[in-house]
């Protein structure tokens, strides 16, 4: 009998007397997923503000199929705020450091895309994450999983890339759409590092 756990194979070989029982870990990649040895691995951005007090962290946990984000943010305007990874790993001397959005596959902006017509998987930014909303406090929890980016060393969509990436927290929400919306100013940053 052989049945599939996960990335591992566990087989049953029933031999007459006894029974052995073998479990095979397999160390196969596939396109997507992390190798197994990077599962549950976290990174951590401290975010702040463009004075430079901490306002938030955002913690990520790598599984199998992406990545778990987690925000605990605080001292926002109350409202929804775009919440996007960029691709190069500073916020100094300002946020516009940080560059553009993190897209290493170069696909087109946007959840709401032209590929879910044909009913096909959407291209979007890896970077691209959902907003993020600030209660009247200014405070703003939120989790979310995305396969857009990976903490595992190496594949392309890696946020530990040669120039790291950060977190950017913009003055107004995504709409998104195919093009990009004026997200205004960017009022936290912070780089993502390993925890």
């Amino acid at each position: 009998m052989l049945r599939r756990l996960g990335p591992s194979l566990f087989l049953v070989v029933v031999v007459p007397g006894f029974v052995l029982a073998v479990v095979i870990t397999l160390m196969v990649t596939r396109s997507g997923q992390a190798d197994i040895q990077s599962i549950g691995a976290g990174a951590t951005a401290v975010l702040a503000a463009p004075d430079g007090s901490p306002i938030g962290t955002v913690d990520m946990t790598q599984w199998a199929a992406g990545v778990l984000v987690a925000v605990d943010a605080h001292g926002l305007p109350p409202g929804g705020h775009a919440f996007i990874v960029h691709a190069v790993g500073t916020c100094t001397p300002d946020f516009s450091a940080a560059g553009d959005h993190f897209n290493p596959q170069e696909t087109e902006h946007g959840f709401v895309h032209p590929n879910w017509k044909r009913n096909m998987r959407p291209a979007g930014h890896g970077g691209d994450l959902p907003n993020i909303y600030a209660a009247l406090d200014g405070s703003a929890r939120a989790d979310f999983f995305t396969d857009g980016i990976t903490l595992e060393v190496g594949p392309d969509h890696s946020v530990f890339d040669s120039d790291g990436s950060a977190i950017i927290v913009h003055e107004r929400p995504d709409a998104y759409g195919e093009e990009e919306s004026d997200t205004g100013e960017r009022i936290a940053c912070g780089v993502i590092r390993p925890s």
